[in-house]
This record gives structure tokens, C-alpha cells and sequence, in this order.
């Protein structure tokens, strides 16, 4: 019992069950804004939600495309549902954007270092951090 208590509480474990019960609870929020939003809107400008009844017949053999259009259009719309709660929420922790510049050229000898850098690598010049 000792060892499983030590097991259960190890900070991995914990944040595992903590990662899966947020995944379920993002997943249910991501199909909410697929199934209540995006597809009515879709409904209300090709007419229809579901194509899975588009079928056609090959020398008795029915070909169910319409459950492939189905299931690529509910990928499509979860994954820009994800895209933009992610980015959404990557806005609100205020990361720092991925275009801004991670190295500086060295006033002396005009290499590239990192921008906290306080003495020029190639150079050995003291510099003053960029970022302060």
C-alpha cells in the first residue's frame, strides 16, 4: 500500500489524470462548437449536415461516399475549431509571438547571438542584454 501511495502521488501521475480530464473536457467544448455552431452554419448555406446517404451503385456493390465527405468535413471543422481555441488561448497566457527575433547582431563584429547574451561569443565583446 506504501508503494502505491507514493506511486499515486508522484507528480507525473497527478498530472497525467489532471492532462486526461482537461483532454475530455477541451474535447466536449471542441464538439459543442463543431456540432451547435459550425454545422448549422453549414447546414444553412448547402442546405444539409450530414451527407452520409450520398451512395452509389457499382455492379451491386453500394459505394457510401457521402460518410467519407461526412467524416472529412467534422476533421476539417474540429481541427479550425482547435486551431483557433488554441490560439485563443495562446493570446490570453500572452506568449511571446513565434516571429520575433531570437538573436541580435553583435554591435563589433556583427555576428549572431541570442539576445540575453552578455558577451559576444566570436568576439568577446561585453554587450548589454537586449532584453531586460
Amino acid at each position: 500500500m506504501k508503494e502505491f501511495k507514493a506511486f499515486a502521488l508522484r507528480g507525473n501521475v497527478l498530472d497525467l489524470a489532471i492532462g486526461v480530464i482537461l483532454g475530455v473536457a477541451f474535447g466536449a467544448v471542441v464538439s459543442s462548437i463543431v456540432d451547435d455552431i459550425l454545422m448549422p452554419l453549414i447546414a444553412a448555406v448547402i442546405g444539409e449536415t450530414d451527407f452520409s446517404a450520398l451512395a452509389f451503385e457499382v455492379r451491386g456493390s453500394v459505394v457510401r461516399y457521402g460518410a467519407f465527405l461526412t467524416a472529412v468535413v467534422n476533421f476539417l471543422l474540429v481541427a479550425v475549431a482547435v486551431f483557433f481555441l488554441v490560439k485563443g488561448m495562446n493570446r490570453l497566457q500572452g506568449r511571446p509571438r513565434e516571429d520575433q527575433p531570437k538573436n541580435r547582431p553583435c554591435p563589433f563584429c556583427l555576428s549572431s547571438i541570442p539576445l540575453e547574451a552578455r558577451r559576444c561569443p566570436a568576439c568577446t565583446s561585453e554587450l548589454k542584454p537586449a532584453l531586460a
